[in-house]
């Protein structure tokens, strides 16, 4: 056995662990809970010079697989780590890496899929990747994290294809426990020798095409070679698993149980509840019951030989899943151990329960009651355990009496297009006018005392009078505004995904129209209005732009509070350079963020939509009569875009009570400035300048933990070079305002 060290940590924590000492060539990444903090990790040991792995920080998770395909393509290890949607946004690219035979190893931390969004662990994510040709590994401790971890990479260069380690999120990813890990790298790389790819798109003597495209019979014979290495692996496990036991004193086996051997009653679970049921065995041998558990480490291949051999003996077999295949009469796991036993000629009856979804804990009496119901006489085949039906004869209520239309036309602005000017006209629009509207957001909502969110969301429904019907994506506004049973919504609301906002309130509008054109809706109008944000306009930003080209009559709002906010921070691409966040460490080697903040006003005026317009709470009259232009635009020309920027105490690392003066910082050192374009003409609605008013960035950054290390001298070059580009983004909004044609 090789020398090592105790460490108490979380199966996330260990992964990234077990990355460091492998020391990657490249991670392409997206933060998504439960598995972010393995990038967190990574990247403060990258800070503080642990490991050389190139950490790429992608807009979203198809394109973080995308980063990892390319890299292993290059011959080199690659690493990725993802959860949930997330995973299911990257499925598209599993087949391509493993039908092109390049290895890696990806992480994935099992949450549940929405909808409806949720964050807690089950496997429903997990099973869409059986049919993917990845092997899968599912590590049921944090110490079979990095052990598994270590095994993986092995495992996939020997049979050139890419391998998952999953486990339980919030279970196994977040748990702390005793955990041995190898003294030294280089132990690590000893065991995993050096990598040689036999293909590689960086070998220019020898260049080859990859992807190719192929019909039958290449196809299919392509097919049949990944299927001849999935067998290979089933081979090749046991064998990396051997030998890792020589140098860890750790044994793993395709699958494994407890009290099987004389079991007349099994229980087959997966993942992290293997272990909560095997206490349950003690207490249920201890009254003479002759029960037992089992499991797979290895989900694909599917090692069935091996569950075979364990569950042989027993008369009956109660599988829990943690996911449903719906209609199938059971979860993936059931239907696996029901082909398995009827490929063996077993007659043991198969129960099967679905549990534990949306991170429902699994305890020792839950596992006693799945025994228990396996000695009854006539025992329900499949069942939901620990459902509660709820209150049938419940009447639906109201929280709040919905804002009518009348309601929400109290005239406080009114806008006329001027044809020779070329823009809206807008009369109205004052402040203490808008105090007439009534509030649609309602204040009994769970934000962070301080956030901008509902104050930016109502300042910009303050100038939207009638009707209006909201979509958020997926962010910090969605979850403390809709915690279920409650809504703070008193007008119509619809959440989807980030990646998916824009084309959802598409369809959505153009129901209405085409419903009306009909004669089945009532005439009238609706203002429809996308609320973004928490880095929704990177992973959206494809969809917000599809939106944009086809310029269909919508508003879509960003509040852009600078990072991934609802997962703890991380980097996006509207952080300022420089700032410090959870995938931006500080340390000797790292400054924080390395790359400048995204225009995405510029980018969504070049797709020739009519109305763009930044806000900020501290200008409130230029945000309401550009809130009320934004309507005039959306509701009879086309798609209109409004960006405020939005404040984040808690990760800005500023006090809640002087967000405004921070606000109106960020506008008068023009890192923000107010502008709107109209029909691709360019106004300044603010010139801090000739206000006199014009602050350097550096005083901005000072008032904000996330930047205040940037006052530092051994920082000068990055803060010029910062202030730099401030200056050049100015100039240039300033040369447009100042050109007729711009």
């Amino acid at each position: 056995m090789e020398k090592q060290k105790v460490l108490f940590e979380s199966g996330n924590e260990l992964a990234a662990y077990a990355a460091k000492q492998i020391n990657y060539h490249v991670m392409g990444y997206y933060p998504i809970t439960p598995s972010t903090q393995i990038a967190e990790l990574l990247d403060q040991m990258k800070a503080d010079g642990e490991h050389d792995i190139t950490m790429i920080a992608a807009e979203g998770e198809h394109s973080a697989a995308g980063i990892c395909y390319g890299a292993s393509a290059g011959g080199g290890r690659v690493f990725n780590a993802t959860s949930a949607n997330g995973l299911l946004y990257a499925l598209e690219q599993l087949p391509v890496q493993s039908g092109t035979r390049f290895p890696m190893v990806m992480n994935v931390a099992c949450r549940t899929v929405s909808g409806p969004l949720s964050i807690k662990g089950d496997h429903s994510d997990i099973m869409y990747t059986l049919n993917t040709g990845w092997i899968i590994l599912f590590a049921n401790t944090p110490q079979a994290v990095y052990d598994m971890n270590l095994c993986a990479l092995k495992i996939a260069e020997k049979v050139l294809l890419p391998v998952i380690v999953a486990f339980d999120g919030f279970f196994t990813s977040h748990q702390k426990r005793k955990c041995f890990v190898f003294e030294e790298n280089k132990t690590v790389r000893s065991f995993l020798g050096e990598y040689k790819a036999e293909y590689s798109a960086l070998d220019l003597e020898h260049p080859v095409s990859i992807g190719s495209y192929m019909n039958e019979p290449d196809i299919l014979n392509n097919k049949y070679q990944l299927h001849q290495a999935m067998e290979e692996a089933g081979k090749v496990i046991p064998a990396v698993f051997k030998e890792y036991h020589e140098i860890s004193g750790r044994q793993y086996n395709m699958a494994e149980g407890y009290c099987t051997e004389d079991a007349e009653v099994l229980l087959f679970l997966l993942g992290s509840s293997y272990h909560t049921a095997k206490a349950a065995v003690d207490r249920l041998r201890e009254q003479g019951k002759k029960v037992g558990v089992f499991t797979t480490n290895v989900l694909r291949p599917f090692p069935g030989k091996d569950l075979y051999e364990l569950c042989k003996n027993a008369c009956t077999i109660l599988v829990g899943d943690r996911q449903d295949s719906y209609g199938a009469g059971g979860g993936n796991m059931s239907l696996e151990i029901k082909a398995m036993l009827q490929e063996y000629g077993s007659s043991s009856c198969v129960l099967s329960r679905i549990y534990g979804l949306g991170g429902r804990d699994f305890y020792e009496a839950d596992a006693e009651a799945f025994f228990r119901s396996c000695y009854e006489d006539t025992p329900i085949k499949f069942d939901y355990f620990g459902v509660n039906p709820g209150n049938a004869d419940m009447e639906d209520s109201q929280y709040f009496s919905p804002v009518t239309e009348e309601e929400a036309s109290p005239g406080c602005t009114t806008c006329i297009f001027d044809s020779e000017k070329g823009r809206m006209k807008v009369t109205g629009g004052m402040v203490n006018k808008t105090t007439a509207m009534p509030k649609r957001l309602a204040p009994g909502h769970g934000a962070c005392p301080g956030c901008g969110i509902p104050v930016n969301v109502n300042l910009l429904l303050k100038g939207i009078e009638g009707n209006v019907v909201l979509l958020f994506q997926t962010g910090c506004g969605m979850v403390v505004t809709t915690p279920y049973p409650k809504t703070s919504f008193k007008i119509p609301y619809v959440h989807n995904l980030f990646q998916n906002g824009a084309a959802t309130l598409t369809g959505l509008s153009e129901m209405f129209r085409e419903r009306q054109r009909r004669g089945e809706y009532p005439e009238g109008s609706i203002t429809f209005i996308m609320v973004s944000g928490d880095g929704g306009m990177d992973i959206g930003m494809g969809s917000a732009l599809g939106t944009a080209l086809r310029n269909n009559r919508l508003i879509l709002f960003e509040y852009d509070n600078g990072g991934y906010m609802n997962t703890g921070y991380q980097l996006s691409y509207s952080t300022p350079k420089g700032a410090k966040s959870s995938t931006s460490h500080i340390g000797p080697l790292q400054y924080g963020k390395t790359f400048f903040h995204k225009d995405m006003p510029m980018i969504m005026a070049a797709a020739n939509i009519p109305y763009v317009a930044t806000v900020a709470e501290s200008n409130p009259g230029d945000f309401i009569k550009k809130a009320a232009k934004a309507k005039a635009y959306a509701d009879n020309y086309g798609t209109a875009y409004v960006k405020a920027i939005s404040a984040c105490p808690l990760n800005w690392n500023d006090k809640p009570n002087l967000e405004r003066k921070v606000i109106g910082a960020s506008v008068d050192c023009c890192y923000f400035p107010l502008f709107e374009i109209e029909n691709g003409i360019t106004y300044l609605s603010y010139d801090p300048e000739k206000s006199h008013k014009k602050i350097s960035v550096s005083e901005w950054f000072s008032m904000m933990g996330r930047t205040k290390h940037l006052a530092d001298d051994s920082y000068r070059e990055v803060t010029e070079s910062i202030q730099t580009e401030i200056d050049r983004r100015w100039e240039r909004l300033k040369a447009r305002a100042d050109n007729p044609l711009l």
